[in-house]
């Protein structure tokens, strides 16, 4: 990891930088296959499943069948997990219910707001070099709880057609209606324009690899609403001398080890933790599986030596993680010093993976400096807010005239007159 100490604030700027990629190719390539997959629907998904999968698939839907095997291939004690973590993450996302309320803003005038939920929604699910399981409680969960009629699942299948028996496992247990073996730019051209066997749905959610985050960009310019803008993932975090490097190290690689495009950042005032964590991080770096994942992640990241923890939270909030970890004596002073960031760790026992799995709390997180403006997916993700108004007599006399005035000045004249009829009504 690049060591950088004591930096001017004109250094700030490189710090927080994430690394580029030239997608120019990229995202011709993506919008070939996504024009393909709108042209010819199924025969383009399977051709490109054969393509990019390796896979010659009769049929894009998964079976009662298929649920029903994965059902007996996933061990009791992995199926108690995964209904450990759902029942955490139902209950803090149905925490997040709107309640509406009546407000009158004048007399005889009132308004009010009606939570609905998206009829159709998408989910993308990975299933690369980690088949992300756990996404799919995350992004099924809020979606089953806000209402939604039609929850789609694409996943990519291995080359033997089957999808991981705990995706689907997961499937079951959230709530999912449907789930296709299509994977890439394909499973996001299907679910964004529909196809003879995948319906269109009104909104995609979840993670993916550059062609598929290019993909729902895509779409999304309009055809479909996406969750998020999204980019490799990321941590941030901060850590005074009373932080445990043993923990330090391990959640820098917890997040090192989703891919090689993914960041880590050290954000601390002492410099033994530096030499600590160094040494740490060698030394369990040694025993990762994906370890050499982790180490290119690593050449990505970066150690900085602040003045004090002040220093720190201007320098992650300019930062803006995806995930941030405070392993500091005073961690609750700081938590309300946090700004932008997409979901917050407190404490030396709350490390990342908590909330990748089972605390509760989504992971599904806005990265690349997208915490400045986004959220992560809750509950109002899978909601529109319908606003209502109703008007009595009174209120057209409350705020006609007002009306009339406001109209004629933008010279919207039939917009006056549609309050001038009423006023003129009820002064008969």
């Amino acid at each position: 990891m690049n060591i950088v100490k004591y930096p001017a604030r004109e250094q700030w700027a490189e710090i927080v930088e994430r690394p580029h990629l030239d997608v120019t190719q990229l995202n011709a390539t993506v919008a070939a296959v996504l024009a393909d997959v709108r042209q010819r629907g199924d025969e383009a998904v399977k051709g490109y499943e054969l393509k990019f999968d390796h896979v010659d698939l009769e049929s894009l839907a998964v079976s009662e069948q298929e649920m029903a095997q994965a059902e007996a291939m996933v061990t009791a004690d992995l199926r108690h997990a995964i209904e450990l973590a759902h029942e955490n993450i139902y209950k803090f996302h149905e925490a997040q219910r709107f309640r509406a309320r009546k407000v009158e803003t004048q007399p005889g005038v009132v308004c009010w707001q009606k939570s609905i939920a998206i009829e159709k929604v998408g989910l993308y699910i990975p299933g690369g070099t980690a088949p992300l399981f756990s996404t799919v409680l995350m992004l099924a969960t809020p979606a089953k709880i806000a209402g939604c009629g039609e929850i789609v699942l694409c996943t990519p299948p291995d080359r033997e057609g089957h999808v991981n028996p705990a995706i689907l496992v997961a499937a079951r247990i959230a709530g999912v209606s449907k789930v296709f073996k299509i994977g890439g730019v394909q499973a996001v051209g299907a679910m964004a324009y529909g196809t003879e066997s995948v319906p269109k749905v009104y909104k995609i959610f979840g993670p993916g690899n550059q062609y598929v985050m290019a993909a729902k960009q895509q779409v999304s310019l309009h055809d479909v609403a996406i969750d998020m803008p999204a980019g490799p993932s990321e941590v941030c975090v901060i850590a005074d001398e009373m932080a445990n490097p043993v923990f330090v190290a391990a959640d820098l690689l917890s997040q090192a080890e989703h891919g090689v495009d993914s960041q880590v950042i050290l954000i601390t005032t002492s410099h033994k933790l530096i030499d600590d964590v160094q040494q740490e991080v060698d030394r369990q770096l040694s025993l990762l599986p994906r370890k050499e994942i982790a180490q290119k992640a690593l050449e990505n990241s970066r150690i900085v030596l602040v003045r004090d923890l002040h220093e720190a939270m201007k320098l992650t909030n300019a930062y803006a993680p995806e995930h941030l970890v405070i392993q500091t004596e005073n961690y609750e002073k700081l938590a309300d010093m946090v700004i932008n960031a997409g979901s917050v760790f407190l404490g030396p026992y709350a490390c990342e993976s908590a909330g990748d799995y089972a605390s509760g709390t989504n992971h599904t997180l806005p990265t690349h400096g997208y915490a400045t403006a986004y959220s992560g997916v809750n509950l109002d993700s899978y909601c529109r807010k319908v606003t209502f108004q109703h008007l009595t007599a009174e209120g057209v006399s409350s705020i006609g005239h007002a009306v009339e005035l406001m109209a004629e000045a933008e010279q919207l004249d039939a917009h006056k007159n549609a309050m001038t009829v009423r006023l003129e009504a009820i002064e008969d």
